[in-house]
Order: structure tokens, then C-alpha cells, then sequence
């Protein structure tokens, strides 16, 4: 028996789902329109919740990541999904240390306990009281990486992990 590529054993919580065929692109408009499957994984003060989907699509060598988690910022009021960027979350702690440098080293603080494992729940008040007029709330941010920490961690196990993205905090804190 030849062996078996691309087989995976893993646990998977299943939700029946049945579409009949149909001409091409109407087939095509109901695959579209079912729906995203994801855990909840953070509540923010604001009603919003910070969500992964598993597996997340990453790929290697033309292999999937089979652990590979996506993280997103969840707003139930519009059923929008925000892909958040290393990049989009880099330049708005760079806005926000620009606005307010005391609250902005803070933050930088808050993010540096969390990259090193602590749960932000555990400091949860100390993160609200930051008040920034610019860009997202300091409590997405720090939860949204606390995931993406966690991806960067299983995707580069025996690289840097969740140092790859650190480096740019460290060179703000070494900065400062």
C-alpha cells in the first residue's frame, strides 16, 4: 500500500454541513457564504474578542502547518474579522509612545510581561487604566499578541519563535 501524504491525526470538532450540487457558480456562492469556523479566545472591555481559527493556512515548502493558528479581532456589532499585522500593532505602539511617552513605555512594559508569559488577565486593570487618544486600545493589542506569540512559537519551534517579533519592542524599549 503506498503511504499516505498530507494525513493528519488530530482531534477536530465537526459541524454537519450539507450542500447540494449545483451549476457552477451557484455552488461556488454557497461554499462562499458558510460559515468562518474559530474559538473565542479573549473578551475586551469594548464587546470585541479576540479569536484564532485552526488550522490558520500557513504553508512551508508547499506543506501546510497543520498546528498553524490565524488571529483576528472579532467585532460582533458588524461580524467583521481584522487580521491584525505585526506591522499595523508596531506602528501603533510607535504612535502611542510618540503621544505619550510615560504611558507608552507602560504599555511596552505590559507587552514585555506578556511576551514573557504572564497572563494579561493577571494585570488587566493596569492595562485599561492606559488612556491614548491614537490608534487601538492597548488591551487588543497585548492580547492579540499573546496569540500570535503562541503561533509564533508552534510555527518556529527550533527558530527564534516569538523572538522574531519581539526584537522590534526591544529596539523601542532600548530606545526609550
Amino acid at each position: 500500500m503506498a503511504t499516505i501524504k498530507n494525513k493528519y491525526n488530530h482531534s477536530i470538532d465537526l459541524k454537519k454541513l450539507h450542500i447540494r450540487n449545483m451549476v457552477r457558480k451557484a455552488f461556488a456562492q454557497a461554499i462562499i457564504d458558510v460559515e468562518y469556523r474559530g474559538y473565542e479566545v479573549e473578551q475586551l472591555d469594548d464587546g470585541r474578542r479576540i479569536v484564532i481559527t485552526k488550522p490558520g493556512g500557513k504553508r512551508a515548502y508547499g506543506q501546510p502547518y497543520k498546528e498553524d493558528i490565524q488571529v483576528f479581532i472579532f467585532d460582533p456589532s458588524d461580524n467583521s474579522l481584522w487580521q491584525i499585522s505585526h506591522d499595523q500593532i508596531i506602528e501603533d505602539v510607535k504612535a502611542k509612545l510618540s503621544e505619550d511617552k510615560i504611558q507608552g513605555t507602560k504599555l511596552l512594559d505590559f507587552l514585555k510581561k506578556t511576551y514573557n508569559g504572564e497572563e494579561p488577565e493577571d494585570f488587566i486593570s493596569d492595562i485599561r487604566s492606559l488612556n491614548f487618544q491614537t490608534g487601538e486600545a492597548p488591551e487588543a493589542l497585548i492580547k492579540a499578541y499573546k496569540w500570535i506569540w503562541g503561533q509564533e512559537d508552534v510555527n518556529y519551534p527550533t527558530k527564534a519563535g516569538r523572538a522574531l517579533s519581539w526584537k522590534s519592542f526591544q529596539e523601542m524599549i532600548d530606545g526609550l
